[in-house]
C-alpha cells in the first residue's frame, strides 16, 4: 500500500536586523505563530516585540489565515523581533504579489542595515576619545 504525502504550500522570507537572521516559513492555516519550536508568547514576553512582529499580518488582514513557524538565530530580542517582521512581511509578499503595494508604503519590506559600529585603537569606543587635558 502506497502511502501518498500531500504537500502543504509554505512560502518562505528572510529577514536581517542587526545580527539576527529569521527564516520565516507561511503557510495556510489558523493563525498558530511558532518561534524556534515554542509560542509567540513564550518567546517574545515583551508586548512591544509582539506587536512589532504582528504588524504586517495585521496590515494585510491574514492574522487569523496564515500559520507561521521561524528559526531565529543571533543577536538580542529587539534585532530578532525586526528580523522576524521583515521575514513575515517578505513570506506575505511570496505568498501574495498584491500585498507588495501596502507592505512597501507601510516600510516593512525595508531592511534596517543600521548596526554596532566597531570599536577603533586608540578611543574608548567607537568614537568616545580619552579626555582632553589642557594643563
Amino acid at each position: 500500500m502506497a502511502k501518498t504525502a500531500t504537500k502543504v504550500q509554505e512560502y518562505l522570507g528572510t529577514g536581517r536586523r542587526k545580527s539576527s537572521t529569521a527564516r520565516v516559513r507561511l503557510r495556510e492555516g489558523t493563525g498558530k505563530i511558532r518561534i524556534n519550536g515554542r509560542e509567540l508568547e513564550d518567546y517574545f514576553p515583551n508586548l512591544q516585540h509582539r506587536k512589532r512582529i504582528l504588524e504586517p499580518l495585521e496590515l494585510v488582514e491574514m492574522q487569523e489565515k496564515v500559520d507561521i513557524r521561524v528559526r531565529v538565530r543571533g543577536g538580542g530580542m529587539t534585532g530578532q523581533a525586526d528580523a522576524v517582521r521583515l521575514g513575515i512581511a517578505r513570506a506575505l509578499k511570496a505568498y501574495n504579489e498584491e500585498f507588495h503595494r501596502p507592505l512597501r508604503q507601510a516600510g516593512m519590506l525595508t531592511v534596517d542595515a543600521r548596526v554596532v559600529e566597531r570599536k577603533k585603537y586608540g578611543l574608548h569606543k567607537a568614537r568616545r576619545a580619552t579626555q582632553f587635558s589642557k594643563r
